[in-house]
């Protein structure tokens, strides 16, 4: 009986001391974690150029085949293919012998049809002294005159034989007919070229300035036309006066490895009517591709990007801070309670980094710009205000 007493006194006390424990231990309470830090900016106000952008391929302003206007052999070229002539720099000469025995024999009879106007005309001065005092007859002194005449149509004759052989033997050397870039040879040397026809020896394309034509649709079009019009009544002209390369229009090209538009050119020429069956226009831009090497060469495609305008006041916000699902572009927004709202946008442009929202927030709201992972639309957080800037 004792020794049950004494277990069941052992029991309770451990029993009492677990109890105790129990009562010491901290209650298991949930504790609200802190919003989540996000950073904000009020969106940029400043005024900025509206743009058109399109793209278009550039084209040479002049293409040339230089082709053989004399008949002969083919006995030297004068050029490295794929290098820059200048107008007038020797390409090929044409065996220039035959036609120099044709000038010669030319120049031979013009110096003969002189003698024989000299001696005609010796003899019609005789015969003038000589009808005055009725030593010949008229019709003897007419004779001379007639045979003086004859002897000039003959000088007109042989001088242009004399230009004519000259101009054949010039075409044995063949020039540029433009600056630009020359291509390979057609023909090598020692063949006969101008034969029954004129040879193809090669091609020059120039490569300055440079065109480059693009397209625009209907609508487009209505804000260049409208740009047009404002240019020329700012230059004192009537619209329709105006030839485009006069109102200095500007325009911007970038090629593919490029960032930006970085080529400044202007608008040169635009089409008279819309093609009715792809409903656009083709207009026509010019740039001086002066850099060396050109970095403009015929046929590359191009990004352009034509100025239209100002929008006064407008908003940009750090490119970084669009989203984009399924009901389009957004922004998270931070109002007064520090609840996230989400804000279906219009974007603009994109310059430098930023983007113009034309449709969607006020120049007063707190756009989320860093910490997007942390916040979605309802949602409560803790906003840090910081800068942003924009070239």
């Amino acid at each position: 009986m004792r020794l049950f007493l004494h277990r069941w006194y052992c029991q309770f006390l451990v029993g009492l001391f677990a109890l105790f424990l129990l009562a010491c231990e901290p209650k298991n309470e949930y504790i609200t974690p802190p919003a989540p830090e996000v950073t904000v900016s009020l969106p940029i106000q400043k005024s900025v150029t509206k743009y058109l952008e399109f793209t278009g391929t550039t084209q040479s302003v002049g293409f040339v085949e230089v082709r053989a206007q004399a008949t002969g052999i083919l006995k030297s070229m004068h050029f490295e293919a794929g290098t820059n002539v200048k107008q007038g720099d020797l390409l090929f000469i044409i065996d220039p012998e035959p036609y120099q025995a044709s000038l010669a024999a030319a120049q031979a009879g013009l110096i003969s049809a002189q003698a024989q106007l000299n001696r005609t005309q010796a003899e019609l001065d005789r015969a003038d002294e000589l009808i005055k005092k009725n030593y010949i007859s008229k019709t003897e002194h007419l004779q001379r005159k007639t045979e003086r005449d004859v002897a000039q149509a003959a000088i007109g004759l042989r001088s242009a034989e004399v230009e004519s052989a000259k101009i054949q033997l010039s075409y044995t050397q063949v020039t540029a007919p433009i600056a630009g870039r020359v291509s390979r040879n057609i023909v090598d040397i020692g063949n006969l070229v101008g034969e029954g026809k004129a040879t193809l020896l090669t091609t020059v394309t120039q490569y300055q300035p440079m065109y480059v034509y693009f397209h625009l649709n209907e609508r487009d079009l209505l804000s260049i036309m409208k740009l047009r019009g404002e240019k020329a009544r700012q230059m004192g002209h009537a619209p329709d006066k105006q030839p485009d390369q006069g109102l200095n229009i500007p325009l911007f090209l970038g090629l593919a490895d490029e960032d930006g538009f970085p080529h400044e050119g202007k608008l040169d020429f635009a089409e008279s009517a819309l093609n009715t069956n792809t409903g656009t226009i083709e207009l026509r831009g010019v740039f001086s591709n002066t850099e060396v090497p050109e970095r403009l060469i015929p046929g590359l495609f191009t990004r352009l990007r034509l100025p239209i305008g100002e929008t006064p006041d407008a908003l940009l916000i750090d490119e970084r801070a669009v989203g984009a699902d399924q009901s389009g572009h957004y922004l998270l927004v931070v109002n007064l309670e520090n609840k996230v709202e989400k804000r279906l946008v219009t974007l603009g442009q994109n310059i430098d980094g930023m983007v113009v929202i034309s449709k969607g927030i006020k120049a007063n709201d707190q756009v989320i710009i860093n910490g997007l992972q942390k916040a979605s639309s309802g949602s409560i957080v803790n906003p840090i205000t910081a800068s942003i800037t924009a070239g």
